[in-house]
């Protein structure tokens, strides 16, 4: 699986930006997608992440109500609309990737479970 993500940018707190991560190379209906980011200093944190084709999306307690992960089948993209952003998340933002091995599974917040990873897109949030 390959993932490029992309739509970072600077953005004033309170605003709100759009990430896209499009992906290829495998059938992604087996797979998990999810963002993490990573601010400096910083480990990286696990913020939303869904079943490619079924499941209800998981999203970290902080960006709750705040943030939607959503798909495009047509595209092969995942997005992860962030509203109401805040300077302390002013982090490289990455998806992420990992096959589903479970009839019963669930979205998987721990970044070790994740095999594939994009780049990093840039997202700063000015106060």
């Amino acid at each position: 699986v390959q993932l490029q993500a992309y739509g970072g940018g600077l953005v004033q707190a309170g605003g709100s930006l759009r990430l896209s991560c499009a992906a290829s190379g495998r059938f992604l209906g087996n797979y998990i997608m999810a963002w993490f980011r990573q601010g400096p200093g910083k480990d990286r944190e696990f913020v939303a992440g869904m079943g490619w084709s079924r499941g209800e999306p998981l999203y970290a307690d902080s960006v709750k109500s705040r943030f939607t992960i959503t798909r495009d089948n047509a595209k092969n993209t995942v997005y992860l609309q962030m509203n109401s952003l805040k300077a302390e998340e002013s982090a490289v933002y990455y998806c992420a990737a990992a096959p589903i091995r479970s009839i019963i599974w669930q979205v998987p917040t721990d970044r070790a479970t994740y095999n594939y990873w994009g780049q990093g897109t840039q997202v700063t949030v000015s106060s």
